[in-house]
């Protein structure tokens, strides 16, 4: 029993200066939270946040760590965290400002300027102070990373943390992550959107993302215009991104064949193209008649198989560079990026982890997969430097000072915003400069639950010790509201924009408010009420910049109003 008190207190000489102690505690933190995440309710979890209030309960018990020691692991469990977050989304993240995605990452945009309005407004009429009300901000819209970067912004402004913004941030969280999924609900109600009809839509690929998905056709050629015709010599003429996978000549055996920029197309000949579904009109128009065929049955000779880009050397090369077709008689027809199909375009630069779709004879295929690697035991590999390396180059930039009109203090990007930015555009830049940035999905969930569970044990320990009187004695309960309002309101003003202004698909548009409130529990509720993939590519197209503005308006809040 004295082994046991001494442990848990911390005695300074047991087991090297109290290391036992303050292992214990944090393991214990992390272990029962995540335990508790488990449990649904309504099938609803609040998942690794329970390790926040667990960390508050041992907290106010005063079962603590060293104030040196825990400030240092919630710094460096954040910085794991956001560049973990950053080396996922930073592929996809400038793609996803083309026409479609621009104007979802708009609608993002006016449901976060909402919130930060709102927030001010309170902090005003209240009298709240903007600390707590900037916490109550980010637990409302559920961004852990904006509590971090809140956290240090007064740190660096004030020379001391400020336990109430975890506090307000432990009370709103809980109706953010139920109150953004109950303005989904409304949003239905208020829309009598037809399910049935909405979800047809955005599998054809309506609703702003027809430049982030592709699928393939099936046509017939009717237009004359393309007889005798070579593929490159047709392309010039649509001025249009599609690849021709598979031909099927009319005249002759009836089997397909493998299409190339020299196959020359016949009147009646049915062909297997990928494109962009905003393409796919003007596509089908061009050449003849939509069809439907089902070319397992049809191909004999042709297979088709996804190949995972796995050597080093092709990282950062294009399409065109690796003369699959020159060299094996075998076509690229899409490339799978981050979870996105992409059209197999000669100018597409290939990343290591990629995922192509390859069409040809066995034979041919075979020799591909050999130049292309398909090798999981390389990918398993971890490639250590560029995440160390990034984190080193994201502490510099997030020491770096910037001066904004109207704020006295220089504003600095901190250990949220400046290893994010530079995650974002090492995994996007990368691999033009030979660099490896691939890490498997599960290494990179490893390293960001690492990440996410240090940093709320440490916030948790860290605001315990107030939490029960700020609660009860201090009115925090009305912070509850105040959270509410912050969660919903954005929420439905956005959802009728988007609705009513940009007329935008049911399931496209709570994926993309989903994403602004970068709030994971809404969009698996959002994808449990549809088969379609429009709420996963909504909320992945608007993520990256939702999370960066959600992390720099924390750091503004606090730095103008603090």
């Amino acid at each position: 029993m004295e082994l046991l008190r001494n442990l848990f207190e911390g005695y300074p000489n047991l087991w090297g200066g109290g290391v036992a102690h303050s292992v214990l505690i944090l393991s214990l933190v992390i272990a029962f939270g995540i335990m508790l995440g488990k449990v649904k309710v309504a099938g609803i979890s609040l998942g690794v946040t329970w390790i926040l209030f667990v960390g508050i309960v041992f907290g106010h018990f005063n079962l603590n760590l060293d104030e040196h020691l825990l400030h240092f692991l919630k710094e460096f469990g954040l910085i794991l965290f956001v560049y973990s977050i950053g080396l996922q989304v930073g592929p996809g993240f400038f793609s996803a400002f083309k026409k479609g995605g621009f104007t979802l990452n708009m609608l993002a945009v006016l449901s976060i300027f909402l919130s930060v309005l709102i927030t001010i407004v309170l902090h005003f009429a209240t009298g709240v102070p903007i600390t707590t009300m900037v916490g109550i901000l980010s637990g409302a819209v559920t961004n852990t990373p904006g509590l971090g970067a809140a956290q240090q912004a007064n740190s660096d402004l004030n020379g001391i943390d400020a336990p109430e913004i975890a506090l307000g941030y432990a009370v709103a969280y809980p109706l953010g992550v139920i109150g953004c999924i109950v303005g989904l609900l409304a949003l239905k109600y208020l829309f009598h959107a037809n399910t049935e009809k909405e979800e047809a839509e955005a599998e054809r690929g309506l609703g702003h993302l027809q430049e982030l998905t592709v699928r393939p056709v099936s046509v017939e050629i009717r237009n004359e215009a393309v007889d005798g015709k070579k593929i490159r010599e047709i392309k010039p003429l649509l001025n249009r991104s599609f690849v021709i996978s598979r031909v099927r000549h009319q005249e002759g055996s009836g089997d397909s064949e493998f299409a190339n920029a020299d196959t020359v197309l016949h009147l009646h000949d049915e062909i297997l193209f990928i494109a962009n579904p905003k393409d796919m009109d003007a596509i089908i128009v061009f050449f003849g008649k939509e069809i439907s065929v089902e070319w397992e049955k049809v191909d004999k000779n042709l297979i088709s198989r996804r190949i995972l880009i796995t050597k080093p050397e092709l990282n950062g090369k294009s399409l065109s560079q690796l003369k699959i077709r020159n060299n094996f008689g075998a076509s690229i027809t899409r490339v799978n990026r981050s979870g996105v199909d992409l059209v197999a375009s000669p100018h597409l630069q290939l990343q290591m982890g990629d995922r192509v779709t390859i069409v040809g004879s066995e034979l041919a295929v075979g020799h591909a997969e050999k130049v292309l690697g398909n090798s999981l035991k390389r990918l398993n590999h971890p490639n250590l430097i560029p995440i160390f390396l990034g984190i080193a180059l994201g502490c510099i930039l997030g020491s770096l000072p910037f001066m904004f009109p109207g704020i006295p203090q220089p504003v600095k990007l901190g250990l949220a915003g400046g290893p994010l930015i530079v995650s974002i555009l090492i995994s996007r830049f990368g691999p033009q400069y030979k660099l490896i940035t691939y890490t498997t999905m599960s290494a990179n969930l490893m390293i960001r639950e690492i990440g996410i569970s240090l940093f709320l044990a440490c916030v948790g320990l860290g605001a315990g010790k107030g939490f029960v009187d700020t609660i009860i004695y201090e009115g925090g309960y009305v912070w509850i509201a105040y959270g509410a309002i912050i969660t919903i309101v954005p929420l439905l003003v956005a959802g009728l924009v988007g609705r009513y202004a940009w007329k935008l698909n049911y399931f496209t548009l709570i994926g993309v408010l989903s994403g602004a409130n970068t709030n994971p529990p809404a969009l698996a509720y959002s994808s449990e009420l549809t088969s379609c993939d429009a709420p996963a590519v909504g909320y992945a197209t608007v993520y990256p910049l939702a999370m960066f503005l959600r992390v720099l308006s924390a750091q503004l809040l606090i730095l103008a109003l603090g």
